[in-house]
């Protein structure tokens, strides 16, 4: 028997996603535009604009692949919650395809003998092993290899763009027919997805940023990305839910109960992240085995060092103290701060793990890396608001939306 969920008025923002699509683009294009003749300039074959495009690259696939947890999560666990926001999420997800789109560039160091060389990690220490682990290197050579990466990241991108697909669209075609079976076959089948994901996630985690050391390892490393994505997909819904009530939207579905619950997110996945961090960096100081404490050795050393001071005082202290009051959470413009804060230190924690790879004695960072992050940040933007234009902000014919709104924090 079909059953039809509570109706409740869509909310369209075309005028609203329009105008962030359209600063997205903008942005975009000029900020690429501008990192691409800095790097020019810079007379390093392009080495220091690589390395900042992979770092900007990365950080918008932690928002797509994070929103794309996100609603795994909320479907496999039966999330009341997060119905009147989920779909903000879910227009994350449909990214991802146009990232797919944004990795290509990385094929440039990758197919180019000169820029290969010039990249470092990511290509060059597999095929030319150097150094004290050299061995070591040589014996990564069948996994790392060019080839090999490329049909990864391939197989990797399908399936995210198909998990992506099919719950976007089961979530939009909810909103014509209201079908009750939709959600059942949702949560049945992001069961799977979330193992699936997990396991896709890991290894482009391995293969994007962990191979920049190709003589580093960290069985850990997947679940530390998982950590900081889901962290700053929670942060990009708050920003995104301030933009749209702002602009006249959403104002009366979402609530402070909902602001209260991202707020609790947030707080919990920056003690999740230093907890997988911390985890890392004891186990590795306790081994003391030299392949492995060498690639923090660069990073607690000049010039890194304040950089890696950053990371537990900036990525935790800071805004655990910052958002562990209910009152904080409760007051969306300050709930808003500190999800733009927490973004900041993301992208630093991002740059962080790869920057010393390939630069050890010097920290290169300058307006590259701030115009190629603006650049993806923006090209990022302007595909979620092409999306936003077309559908309702609002699953609206969700089953479980009358209870999402009754929803009160204790």
């Amino acid at each position: 028997m079909n059953h039809t969920a509570p109706t409740y008025s869509a909310d369209f923002a075309t005028a609203a996603a329009s105008r962030l699509s359209r600063a997205g683009f903008l942005c975009g294009v000029v900020g690429l535009a501008v990192a691409i003749g800095l790097g020019l300039a810079e007379g390093d074959h392009m080495r220091h604009f690589w390395l900042s495009y992979l770092i900007a690259f990365a950080f918008v696939l932690t928002l797509g692949v994070g929103g794309l947890f996100f609603v795994l999560i909320q479907h496999i666990t039966g999330a009341k919650w997060s119905v009147t926001v989920r779909r903000q999420a879910e227009f994350a997800i449909g990214t991802i395809p146009f990232l797919a789109f944004l990795a290509l560039p990385l094929l440039v160091p990758l197919f180019s003998h000169e820029g290969v060389e010039e990249f470092g990690g990511l290509l060059w220490s597999w095929v030319h092993p150097h150094g004290d682990h050299a061995a070591l290197i040589t014996s990564k050579v069948p996994f790392l290899n060019v080839n090999f990466f490329v049909g990864r990241f391939v197989g990797y991108f399908l399936i995210w763009s198909l998990m992506a697909r099919y719950f976007k669209n089961a979530s939009i075609e909810q909103d014509k027919t209201g079908e009750h079976e939709l959600t059942v076959r949702m949560r049945t089948r992001s069961a799977l997805c979330l193992i699936v994901l997990a396991l896709t996630y890991s290894f482009a985690a391995f293969d994007l940023l962990m191979s920049t050391d190709p003589a580093w390892f960290s069985t850990i490393f997947g679940v530390y990305l998982f950590g900081a994505s889901f962290l700053a997909i929670h942060c990009f819904l708050v920003l995104s839910t301030l933009y749209y009530q702002r602009q006249g939207h959403l104002k009366k579905m979402v609530t402070i109960e909902h602001y209260h619950d991202l707020g609790k997110l947030m707080l919990a996945f920056t003690i999740f992240w230093a907890y997988i961090a911390f985890s890392q960096y004891m186990l590795y100081w306790y081994g003391n085995i030299p392949e492995e404490t060498a690639w923090y050795l660069i990073r607690i050393t000049s010039p890194w060092t304040n950089w890696s001071w950053i990371e537990p005082i900036g990525h935790f202290f800071i805004p655990f103290l910052g958002i562990l009051s209910r009152h904080i959470k409760r007051k969306p413009p300050l709930l808003g701060f500190w999800a733009f804060y927490i973004l900041v230190v993301h992208y630093i924690d991002l740059y962080w793990l790869v920057a010393p790879n390939l630069y050890p004695d010097t920290v290169p960072f300058n307006g590259v890396e701030v115009f190629a992050l603006i650049g993806v940040v923006g090209l990022f933007l302007w595909k979620y608001g092409q999306q936003a234009k077309k559908h309702s902000l609002l699953a609206h014919r969700d089953p479980l939306i009358s209870d999402c709104l009754a929803f009160q924090n204790y």
